[in-house]
């Protein structure tokens, strides 16, 4: 009997690459949004930009979350790639202060800082993409028995 590539006998795969893009696509729909309130100043798209922000980030703790579960429940058949966890936890950060930002009233909520930061973070789910979404290290996986 063949076994698939991700799921060995008495394993799972991993929640958190299900949120990761899911997040991703938020921060990115927000420097969407900077950029189209840039071009038009209609500040429709300052507030979508907020609630873009607001749910990325709700949805970026639930990765977390995700992982921590992946973490405990795996043991040691994951292990996660530190660079990536970090790259993550900095993106959620700067997408943290760039809601603040946006939080401002008028042309400054967006104009330089904030479409600044929204730029940054799709650099860093960009990174995210081109590894598959996850942040475990495929590499360092142990064999199955």
């Amino acid at each position: 009997m063949s076994q698939t590539p991700f799921a060995a006998a008495g394993t799972r795969r991993p929640l958190h690459p299900l949120l990761v893009p899911v997040v991703g696509a938020f921060f990115v729909g927000a420097l969407l949004t900077d950029l189209l309130y840039i071009a038009t100043v209609n500040t429709q798209w300052e507030t979508f930009s907020v609630w873009l922000l607001t749910v990325g980030l709700l949805v970026a703790a639930c990765a977390g979350a995700a992982l921590l579960f992946d973490l405990a429940s795996r043991g040691t058949s994951f292990r996660p790639a530190w660079l990536r966890v970090l790259a993550c936890v900095v993106g959620a950060l700067l997408e943290l202060v760039n809601a603040f930002i946006h939080s401002r009233d008028g042309y400054t909520a967006v104009v330089p800082s904030g479409v600044t930061l929204s730029a940054v973070v799709t650099l860093i789910v960009l990174f995210l993409g081109y590894h598959r979404w996850t942040l475990g290290d495929r590499r360092r996986r142990l064999p199955a028995d």
